[in-house]
């Protein structure tokens, strides 16, 4: 596993939770190390071990931690180029939906040997989508389901989402767009230094 998702846990714990919570994870998982390098490749046991030793220490079970990861990467400050790569799918959250399937290339466009889900957008009717996620690590559904959530607010957009287990070990996000301009999104320049 990319040491950029093992080190995205680990940031969010002690962004969160603080660097005591970070060490209480890290001895439950037993890591051999202190904290993971964001461009070494690690056994995807160790972020199996990682996620079930936060889920324990923070008492949450893994679904709802990852969520929490999803919406934490997008909101962040110090994670703001995520959503950037994010806001390039497009001017409205409909566009950026419908960009998601891009993602995975966006991504490698700058890692090249970063590992991505496959991620498949269906429409089953006007406003209503099923987002199909398959990944080698169990939980990339409830990821994407907190990073949409962030986007969602981000875009201004009123949305409701639900996760579903998917056939074959997809998981499924449905997305219902209730309405596309709720609110004011944030702002979003194509280039962060113009002012």
């Amino acid at each position: 596993m990319h040491g950029l998702v093992n080190r995205a846990l680990q940031e969010f714990v002690k962004d969160t939770y603080g660097a005591d919570i970070w060490g209480e994870v890290r001895d439950q998982a037993a890591l051999p190390f202190d904290e993971f390098e964001s461009m070494l490749h690690y056994d995807i046991r160790l972020t199996r071990l990682t996620i079930d030793a936060a889920s324990a220490v923070l008492h949450k079970d893994a679904a709802s931690l990852l969520e929490d990861v999803g919406s934490w990467l997008v909101s962040n400050p110090a994670q703001e180029s995520i959503r950037r790569l994010l806001r390039f799918g497009g001017t409205t959250f409909l566009d950026f939906l419908q960009s998601l399937e891009e993602l995975p290339g966006r991504a490698r466009m700058a890692l090249p040997d970063l590992d991505m889900p496959e991620i498949v957008l269906q429409t089953d009717t006007p406003g209503r989508f099923r987002l199909e996620i398959r990944w080698v690590l169990d939980g990339m559904g409830s990821v994407l389901l907190g990073a949409l959530r962030g986007m969602a607010d981000d875009y201004g957009a009123l949305v409701v989402l639900e996760a579903e287990h998917g056939r074959e070990g997809a998981e499924i996000v449905v997305i219902d767009l209730l309405d596309a301009q709720f609110a004011a999104g944030r702002t979003f320049e194509l280039d962060a230094q113009m002012r």
